[in-house]
């Protein structure tokens, strides 16, 4: 294979790993997270802008290659420094974000590494690097905090990553499809490539620890309304006891029109990527019967309306108007971002100094740190097979007659440990 095509299948592999572990931001504080109480999140309109001294703060991530151009992590991530540099800033410290551009190569994130260490930075925020260099920074004493891991050497990295990707995903999907659905059977449409079927083959193990039986039925990238009808029609055709479709983005709304028009009442659980208003402002009530990994309630909350006021300028358009639930990976950005500000100013409410590594240490050992801005709680390290990773829990909602998506009973915060492939 030529380093060409070696470079495309990788990118189409990531790229596809990407957009089923990515989520909208979730604003709906999850049940039990003390949110109020714990943190100051909601308070964030308050504060009067940093007087500290600039604490820099490093991003890599990739952008202008194809299949690999991610700026809107770089920029919605800039645009919540702006904020806070309004409202406290990093624990009263001024922020500056320094970022570097990588190409989706070793060599890339290696000299964007390189390039943030001689910068002095404190504290790196990845963006979505393929290539992190985590020798390089452990040895120059700077931490690493990522909102994704993405290839399999991030969850055992020298690093916290908020989320877990695929990983915890597709275990979340499998503690849902035994905890509610009871199911004994289950379905699966996915598309044939590469990064679908490493997503499915996530799946097939959470869901063999679950004892689970499945069948995967593949299809194309791109099906037409007959070949999305098709995959749901064989899907089904054994009565399983649930759906699981790892399509996206078009894919969503074809698999969604393909199980309404066949009239198949089998229940379907699928990725957040499909929960979205774009999505259900075309399918309706098609998408009735189905369920959602890691979404939740669709509310007005202060945490709605922060997102809202921090991308306002960058998009240009009024607050009221930031579409909080259609925010793509950009929203990544946001959350890693008002995630450390938050924990930040819990350190200085303790009265501990605030400096990258100290807020590093900060989250991976004090137990009741959270996520920004629904307070799932982080257990960094709790999993050794999955050192990196802090959070293991999601919720689930399915979509309403209402339009709505209502997080369901029991559901609230589902804890994906015991089905972990």
């Amino acid at each position: 294979m030529t380093p060409t095509k070696r470079h495309a299948t990788r990118a189409a592999a990531v790229f596809a790993a990407i957009s089923l572990a990515a989520t909208v931001i979730p604003t709906t504080p999850a049940p039990g997270a003390a949110t109020a109480k714990l943190t100051p999140a909601t308070n964030f309109p308050t504060l009067k802008p940093p007087t500290g001294s600039v604490m820099l703060i490093g991003m890599v991530n990739t952008e202008g290659v194809p299949g690999l151009d991610f700026p809107e992590i770089r920029t919605f991530a800039q645009a919540t420094v702006d904020y806070l540099n309004k409202h406290g800033g990093m624990g009263g410290r001024k922020v500056k974000l320094v970022t570097c551009v990588a190409k989706g190569s070793p060599e890339t994130s290696a000299a964007c590494g390189q390039e943030l260490i001689g910068k002095k930075v404190e504290l790196v925020l990845e963006g979505l690097d393929l290539f992190p260099p985590y020798a390089t920074y452990t040895a120059a004493g700077i931490p690493v905090v990522g909102v994704l891991p993405i290839l399999p050497g991030d969850y055992t990295a020298n690093a916290l990553y908020l989320g877990g990707g695929n990983a915890t995903s597709m275990a979340a999907t499998a503690a849902a499809a035994k905890i509610h659905y009871k199911a004994k059977t289950v379905g699966i449409v996915s598309a044939d490539n590469a990064g679908a079927n490493g997503t499915e083959a996530t799946l097939t193990a959470s869901l063999d620890k679950a004892g689970i039986k499945h069948k995967t039925v593949k299809g194309g990238d791109n099906e037409t309304d007959a070949g999305y009808q098709g995959l749901m029609r064989e899907a089904a055709k054994d009565n399983p006891d649930l759906l699981i479709s790892l399509y996206a983005d078009a894919g969503c709304i074809g698999t969604m029109r393909g199980r309404a028009a066949l009239g198949i009442k089998i229940p379907v659980i699928t990725t957040i990527i499909c929960a979205g208003r774009n999505v259900r402002s075309v399918v309706r009530d098609d998408a009735l019967g189905w369920a959602f990994v890691a979404a939740q309630t669709d509310k007005a909350t202060p945490e709605r309306a922060i997102v809202q006021n921090v991308l306002a300028p960058l998009l240009k358009v009024a607050p009221d108007k930031v579409d909080v639930g259609a925010l793509g990976l950009g929203a990544l950005g946001v959350q890693g971002m008002m995630t450390l500000a938050e924990n930040a100013n819990r350190m200085k409410a303790k009265g501990t100094k605030v400096a990258g590594p100290a807020l590093y240490s900060f989250i991976k050992a004090v137990r009741g740190t959270q996520v920004w801005p629904n307070g799932a709680p982080m257990e960094c390290g709790s999993v050794p097979a999955y050192s990196s990773v802090c959070t293991f829990s999601f919720p689930v909602a399915e979509y309403t007659a209402g339009g709505e998506n209502i997080t369901i009973p029991g559901l609230e915060s589902v804890s994906v440990k015991d089905y972990l492939p």
